[in-house]
């Protein structure tokens, strides 16, 4: 399978990045999202556009809203996140791309599943958490990310909790 807009990291961004995490996500190539951005704006209907206009809105304000998604199978909501990526990576930024199950990690650049991507321990009680560590490399990168699409969110089991209360 192609991405062709992944580059290969060079050095320099290496050395002024020790997260490898960060500098993965900053990888890709800005110019080539950037006319893939221009040219998958053109196709959206309009309701696709009132949603990525209200999600891009959100974060060019520094709103820190959550939106909920949701429509039939088939509507094109992938198309969305793919839009919606393009334009965050186009512009520098970090967006994670992440699905409960299925296969639909394979259709968003750089998707991975929740319990891959968020450390999420594979046998959930009422009691698990994510094992994410205050000022590891993944706490830096959370911090970092302009969006996370979360497909398939309501699939994720009722226990999980991505943090707890301090």
């Amino acid at each position: 399978m192609d991405f062709p807009e992944m580059s290969i990291p060079n050095e320099s961004s290496m050395s002024l990045m020790e997260n490898m995490l960060i500098v993965e996500e900053l990888e890709y190539d800005k110019e080539l999202l950037k006319t893939k951005h221009e040219k998958l704006v053109t196709h959206m209907t309009d309701e696709q556009k009132n949603v990525y206009e209200s999600v891009m809105n959100d974060i060019d304000s520094n709103g820190g809203r959550l939106f909920f998604v949701y429509g039939y199978r088939g509507i094109s909501k992938t198309f969305v996140w793919i839009t919606l990526s393009s334009k965050i990576r186009s512009n520098g930024d970090i967006v994670l791309n992440i699905v409960s199950s299925g296969v639909t990690p394979l259709l968003l650049p750089g998707g991975r599943t929740t319990h891959s991507r968020l450390s999420i321990p594979l046998s959930l009680n009422k009691d698990s958490t994510c094992n994410i560590s205050q000022g590891s490399d993944f706490a830096e990168l959370i911090i970092r990310i302009k969006l996370i699409i979360w497909d398939e969110a309501l699939m994720i089991h009722r226990h999980l909790k991505l943090w707890t209360k301090p």
